[in-house]
């Protein structure tokens, strides 16, 4: 994940003091893997309450789901038989908001993430149970078996296919962010950034595509400014101010900040989204299981039938993610080519 945007980006956008607060606090002393603290056991109650502990991030919405025989008798016997669903989250040290990090009573674990895994659990009628790790040992709890599949912001990528098998759930996507006020919006056409002052994040995936745009609109005799700060502070002080006109970075952690500027004087919004893997493909976000697993299918299954009964676009809308809908989960769908993985 270093080469693409997601977690470094997301984990640069969370900017305001009282969820850094608490995600240091909550987060900082554990070791390279840890069990997260639940108050949601899916599988026995028949619901999920999802935006539980999200300190403003997300609203809380119960949502009904409960086991689908038909789905759950897909599960390897072994992890059928065991009643449980080990969830890898790589969210150590620091978290990432809104996706997962630890909530406001300081342990336990929340955030899109981990409520998507406890919905998923539902419907495959085992109980979830949560393991929180560093980015790079999620993959290996994920090799030696100490995790079942992670709902952990992964992008589905060629290279990751060498090793791990996908079911994708979410669009793998960039945003803008401006002024609530403001009347602009992206189109999808890099034309329409002609004449705009925009902020991005220096060394990611979305300066290199803002780059680009600004070569073609160069070379059409346009102009399109490109202005950076040292962190995300700097950069909302410059879009509060009009010195810029839009940010460019991760659509989650731009939901994320909209949450927290909602009541401001200086509210934002998002202005459009663009894929992260760039024009010719979209990007996608997907729970990762073991190659040959045989988690992949019934995965997918489950994420598609939470979709058709609409807990999927409750559990989006809760976190203001409605943006990065699919119509429907893949198994291994085509990822980031092997020169961009």
């Amino acid at each position: 994940m270093s080469t693409h945007f997601t977690r470094r980006s997301l984990i640069r956008g969370i900017t305001a003091a009282t969820a850094v607060a608490t995600l240091a606090t909550g987060l900082a002393a554990c070791g390279g893997d840890s069990d997260a603290a639940t108050s949601t056991d899916a599988a026995a109650s028949g619901s999920v309450t999802v935006g539980q502990l999200s300190n403003g991030a997300a609203k809380e919405t119960t949502l009904k789901v409960a086991e689908v025989k038909s789905i759950s008798a897909e599960l390897p016997k072994s992890v059928k038989s065991s009643g449980k669903l080990v969830i890898g989250i790589g969210a150590l040290p620091s978290g990432f908001a809104p996706l997962a990090y630890v909530g406001s009573d300081q342990k336990s674990l929340t955030g899109a993430e981990p409520d998507f895994g406890r919905l998923v659990a539902a419907v495959l009628g085992l109980k979830p149970e949560l393991k929180n790790f560093t980015w790079e040992n999620l993959f290996v709890g994920i090799d030696s078996g100490k995790v079942n599949v992670a709902f952990s912001n992964v992008t589905d990528t060629e290279e990751r296919k060498k090793k791990y098998e996908f079911a994708s759930y979410r669009k793998d996507n960039l945003g803008f962010e401006v002024l609530k006020s403001s009347k602009w919006n992206f189109d999808g056409n890099y034309e329409s950034l002609a004449g705009k002052t925009v902020s991005v994040g220096a060394g990611t995936n979305q300066e290199k595509i803002l780059l680009e745009w600004k070569k073609k609109l160069e070379s059409e005799g346009k102009k399109l400014t490109v202005k950076y700060y040292p962190d995300r502070n700097g950069t909302y002080l410059a879009l509060n101010s009009g010195k810029i006109d839009a940010f460019f970075g991760p659509n989650p952690g731009i939901a994320y900040h909209i949450t927290q500027s909602a009541n401001t004087p200086n509210p934002t919004r998002n202005a459009g989204t663009y894929s992260g893997a760039g024009a010719s493909l979209q990007g996608l976000i997907a729970a990762t299981a073991k190659k040959d697993s045989g988690l992949a299918k019934p995965v997918a299954d489950a994420i598609n039938y939470l979709i058709k009964n609409g807990q999927y676009a409750k559990w989006l809308k809760a976190w203001n993610l409605a943006n990065e809908s699919v119509a429907k989960s893949e198994v291994n769908p085509p990822g980031l080519p092997l020169d961009n993985s």
